[in-house]
């Protein structure tokens, strides 16, 4: 769904503000029983001058259902998922990769030559 949200005077709300009143409003008023947990709100945006922003909003029945339907990403930034550990730029890999091809080549000729004498 998409939430606008109206703050005049104020900074833009948090993330985790967001969940806990969207979970709340759910559970109060239409009578459902929504989690902050199982509630991913991605893509907030403010107007300029402030005032009023809007984001996307997702809630889910349980946390087990959000981590099932919610792609990587989004699980990383909500917390419910680990980061990898370190992550290699691709121009790096790349040139590794070249270098490595490089190498094998003239270590293969090296083994062979080795081997026959």
């Amino acid at each position: 769904m998409i939430l606008d949200v109206n703050h005049p005077g104020l900074a833009t709300p948090d993330k985790e503000m967001l969940k806990n009143m969207l979970a709340e409003y759910l559970s109060k008023a239409k009578g459902f029983k929504a989690a902050s947990e199982a509630t991913v709100i991605f893509g907030v945006k403010t107007v300029f001058g402030g005032g009023k922003s809007s984001c996307f909003a997702l809630v889910y029945d349980s946390l087990a259902a959000a981590k099932t339907h919610e792609p990587p990403h989004r699980l990383i930034q909500n917390g419910h998922k680990e980061a990898a550990g370190i992550v290699v730029g691709r121009k790096q890999r790349k040139e590794k990769k070249n270098r490595e091809k490089k190498f094998r080549g003239t270590k293969k000729e090296k083994r062979v030559r080795a081997a026959k004498a």
